[in-house]
């Protein structure tokens, strides 16, 4: 299973007026996370734009475990959790730079066409991506 980190620097205008990093900037930090995991297995969402390809939120799940600041450094760590070809659903874990954990959460997509927002099939359409997706998923309890 492949896990992608990005290192973020949490920025004054992310917080709120309790000085703490607000609830809806932890969605936009996953999406940094998910772009770096995309571009480690080699590829750029850029692309699946140019081609007609969106790739929707389709739910979201978050827990939120201690609070991050202005001034400290949120570590984000994406994962594959769940992928068949149509469907991806992304994990994340966000922690402090001492490595307490700030929030838990996932993400789950579905490809469909920009025109008409029909569902496609990233195994036929992009071989190599769902290739790629099938190798970083996270093992199920079958694929031990």
């Amino acid at each position: 299973m492949l896990i992608s980190e990005a290192n973020i620097d949490v920025r004054y205008a992310e917080t709120d007026q309790m000085g703490i990093v607000y609830h809806a900037n932890y969605l936009v930090w996953m999406e940094i996370g998910r772009t770096k995991l995309i571009e480690d297995l080699g590829f750029k969402y850029t692309q699946l734009e140019k081609d007609g390809i969106l790739a929707p939120v389709i739910d979201v799940q978050v827990t939120y475990h201690h609070p991050l600041r202005y001034g400290e450094k949120a570590i984000v760590k994406t994962w594959i959790d769940d992928y068949n070809g149509l469907r991806t659903t992304y994990g994340y874990e966000i922690r402090k730079e001492n490595g307490e954990l700030a929030v838990t959460g996932s993400t789950k997509h579905v490809c469909v066409k920009s025109e008409n927002f029909k569902p496609v099939s990233l195994r036929k359409l992009y071989p190599d991506w769902h290739q790629a997706y099938e190798s970083a998923k996270k093992p199920t309890l079958e694929g031990k």
